[in-house]
């Protein structure tokens, strides 16, 4: 029988330099029907298993085998690595450390126990075991690679960086390493520099497709859209199976505009994996761009307004869905715990103490041509110097006009695009920042993980999001009592701070040099003409329902409507029809130069505000170029936004509480000239007498909140509602 066992184990071994494992098992097998405790066949055995990738049924193997040798060191590192491979990786590090128990250690068993540390996501210990790898042998470039990755998980981007760094020294081109060293560029916001890395490895081997992502992913970062999307597709060809690829060919096609061509990449995406990380969202807000109604749209609704699939969506999704602000509250808070946790890196902050100027830090994307940049310009003009020193962290750079007025306001105007989120809150804490202001909220290029370091011994967040962040680390939310009535405040986990009008406004802007005519906008100058001028995604059916009602009943009107995307005008038309209104009654008009769009109010009669999502800066440049604003009050603060802005403006009869009130109004004043009249010269006259636009009184407002929420930090309260009058 030993000689037939001889000549099974020779054959198996013949077969496994030849490839043929199927072959090698049949020979192995036949040996251990012979003997079922032939020890090295168990081995050779639980090997053919692992190269099967039937990794349980090795780990069985291996046991048995232990069973009957338990001093083989190589078993025990058999084991660790069988165990690793079904993800056990507890089990895997115990046979490991056994391993170690019964030999010298080795390199690849101390490279193996801190991946599985890593895995494990303690990323301290991960460390520890790949600095004993390197202790053996300092030139180890998977050690000092593996190194930067539990770094980089760790947010530690400069240390991981100096790890990668040493790695291509040693390995300059192997392909894995200049593909991470790439992804850590990316997180040190060093684009230009990840890109080289990033191309390097594609130019070595263009189907490593981590690499390829990872280039793609900077090119979205510089604004490259055409090379990302390019490039998301390519890759998307190359692993057509993976949800992952296509959902980020959606969002650099959505950020091109792509509305109709970034749908389809969703739904895609949904055939392969309908739970995939805010897919849900995704495909209803281009549904939304598109004003695409049809059934998806109803089904994807239906599925934001439930609130149970709290990763389906990201926060701002819900502000022009519905205004279920419980819903908005779990959804905002389970987002903020899984992408931008308190971080305690940089450890905690001293009491502030008693000063006599404060510094505040203003961080935003948007000093730029955006509408956060066109409200709070005169704001950092008119701040009192003597009592605070104010400094701009701008997330995004810009050589606008804007943004060169907004430069020239601050005392200290920090580019600080190419910062990590750890860097830029320890360079705000460096400097002492009092207050730190985030403009942005969970909006486009906004950097919530700024805060979660605590960039500040005070943080706050106003004007560019629209709701609660939903973190422990947020201490205050600006907002007016129209915004967030007393019953409303549990649903936002910052205190409030009521200011007597919520928005800032530039009193600095010009009239328009060039007036546009109606002729020129395809209107006639005997008519009633609407407007909306808002982003067609805060069109809901709800909404244009009520719009074509309005038009059905005022003789000689028409609805003219922002579009610059020939689908969606054209879903409009088409959705007009359908209820039965000559689509001749919708005009449309694309983008234009700030003056030129201001220009153009001056040609409309009312302005028909949105609902749930309420117009902001078009609701104002609206007003402000004397045109009235007819709103419909909702419960969330987005849907609140038009009530806040006409009753700063003691205009109380636009502020409508039913959809019968909000068109029963509209038709009103298209019906009544005398009326309408009275308002509309009502408002001109308030614009220079109420709070609105009265940027200086705003000014005094907001810097007396700045006082006094400080004030109270120094004598080391907790943040509390803040009242100002």
């Amino acid at each position: 029988m030993n000689e037939k066992i001889l000549q099974l184990g020779m054959l198996t071994v013949q077969f496994l330099n030849a490839g043929k494992h199927q072959e090698a098992e049949g020979a192995i097998l036949q040996i251990l029907a012979l003997n079922p405790n032939e020890y090295n066949a168990l081995k050779i055995y639980a090997h053919i298993l692992s190269i099967q990738k039937k990794f349980h049924e090795c780990i069985s193997v291996l046991h048995h085998a232990a069973s009957i040798n338990p001093r083989d060191p190589e078993l025990f590192f058999n084991l660790g690595k069988a165990y690793f491979d079904t993800r056990d990786y507890e089990k895997s590090i115990e046979f490991f450390v056994k391993n170690i128990n019964l030999t010298e250690p080795t390199i690849e068993v101390f490279l193996d126990i801190g991946s599985a540390y890593h895995c494990l996501k303690n990323y301290q210990q991960a460390l520890v075991y790949y600095q004993k790898t390197l202790e053996i042998d300092p030139n180890y470039s998977p050690a000092l690679n593996n190194s930067a990755l539990s770094f980089l998980e760790s947010q530690d981007y400069l240390k991981a960086l100096e790890c990668i760094d040493r790695a291509i020294e040693i390995s300059p081109r192997d392909i894995d390493i200049l593909s991470n060293r790439g992804n850590i560029l990316i997180k040190l916001q060093r684009f230009d520099e990840a890109i080289l890395a990033l191309e390097k490895a594609v130019l070595i081997n263009q189907n490593f497709i981590e690499a390829s992502v990872n280039l793609a992913n900077a090119f979205v970062h510089t604004g490259n859209l055409d090379a990302a999307s390019s490039l998301y597709k390519r890759i998307s060809l190359q692993e057509p199976n993976n949800a992952e690829n296509w959902s980020n060919l959606g969002n650099a096609l959505a950020k091109q505009g792509k509305y109709d061509d970034a749908l389809s990449a969703y739904n895609k995406a949904s055939t392969l994996n309908s739970d995939h990380k805010y897919l849900t969202g995704s495909r209803f807000q281009m549904q939304s761009f598109l004003c695409s109604w049809d059934a998806t749209y109803w089904q994807l609704k239906k599925l934001l307004c439930n609130g149970t699939l709290t990763t389906s969506s990201i926060p701002f999704h819900h502000l022009y869905c519905h205004d279920d602000l419980k819903v908005q509250q779990e959804i905002t808070e389970s987002y903020s715990r899984n992408v931008y946790p308190q971080n305690n890196d940089l450890g905690a902050l001293p009491q502030p103490t008693k000063k006599d100027k404060l510094k505040i830090g203003y961080f935003s994307a948007d000093f730029r041509d955006h509408p956060v940049a066109f409200l709070s310009a005169e704001l950092y003009e008119l701040h009192d110097k003597n009592k605070f020193e104010i400094i701009a962290f701008s997330l995004s750079p810009s050589s606008s006009p804007i943004a060169h007025r907004i430069k020239n306001a601050f005392n200290n105007f920090i580019d600080a695009s190419g910062m990590s989120d750890g860097e830029l809150a320890g360079l705000a804490r460096s400097l002492e920042i009092d207050i730190a202001v985030d403009l942005g909220g969970y909006t486009e290029n906004s950097r919530p993980g700024i805060f979660s370091y605590r960039a500040a011994p005070i943080q706050l967040s106003y004007l560019g999001y629209l709701g609660t962040m939903g973190t422990n680390y947020m201490d205050y939310l600006v907002a007016d009592r129209h915004l967030i009535p007393n019953e409303e405040k549990k649903y936002y986990t910052e205190k409030i701070i009521y200011l007597p009008s919520y928005q800032i406004n530039d009193t600095q802007r010009k009239p328009p040099s060039n007036q546009s005519t109606r002729f020129e906008l395809g209107l006639t100058e005997d008519s009633f003409v609407f407007c909306c001028c808002n982003h067609n995604y805060k069109i809901t059916p709800e909404v244009f329902d009520g719009w074509v009602r309005i038009l059905k009943n005022t003789q000689n009107s028409a609805l003219f409507l922002y579009g610059d995307n020939p689908i969606t005008i054209s879903n409009l038309k088409n959705e007009a029809a359908k209820r039965g209104l000559d689509s001749n009654r919708l005009i449309f008009g694309g983008r234009l130069a700030y003056d030129d769009y201001l220009s153009r109010y001056k040609n409309f009669n009312l302005f028909l505000d949105t609902s749930p999502y309420n117009a902001g800066t078009t609701a104002s440049d609206a007003l402000w170029s004397d045109l009235p604003v007819l709103t419909l009050v909702g419960r969330s603060f987005a849907s609140r936004m038009g009530s806040s802005l006409l009753s700063s403006l003691d205009l109380p009869e636009l502020i409508t509480h039913s959809q019968k009130e909000y068109e029963d109004v509209a038709i009103e004043l298209a019906r009544n000239a005398a009326k309408y009249a009275a308002l509309k010269s009502k408002l001109i006259s308030n614009k220079s007498s109420t709070a609105l636009f009265n940027s200086k009184l705003f000014t005094k407002h907001l810097e007396s909140a700045y006082l006094q929420i400080y004030d109270r930090a120094t004598q080391g309260l907790k943040p509390e509602d803040t009242v100002i009058v």
